[in-house]
């Protein structure tokens, strides 16, 4: 399932256009958003992994500072809070992103 969602996010960043067919509320989807979806797609199998206890403490840790960055130096937050996360993310990872993850950018 992971490889076929990854396979689905790729051709969505190749062909923004294509997003079209699974959520038509944004007609002019930029390639930063169709990228920006990819990468939570990314965090969010790694998150699953990590619940899943299949990552070690040093790679979680790693994802971690990773994911922070991200948050703290990129436009991924303000992506975030201007999506309808619950209809495309689990509860337990949107919990994660706000309470882990979007704290650090506001602390700044």
């Amino acid at each position: 399932m992971d490889e076929k969602l990854h396979e689905i996010t790729q051709m969505g960043i190749e062909r923004p256009e294509l997003i079209k067919v699974v959520s038509n509320v944004q007609s002019n989807l930029v390639p930063e958003v169709a990228y920006t979806y990819h990468i939570l797609y990314t965090f969010v199998h790694v998150f699953h992994m990590r619940q899943r206890k299949v990552l070690s403490d040093n790679d979680w840790t790693g994802w971690m500072r990773w994911m922070k960055s991200a948050f703290e130096q990129g436009t991924i937050s303000e992506i975030w809070k201007n999506i309808e996360v619950e209809k495309w993310f689990d509860p337990a990872f949107e919990e994660f992103i706000n309470k882990e993850l979007i704290p650090t950018v506001k602390n700044k």
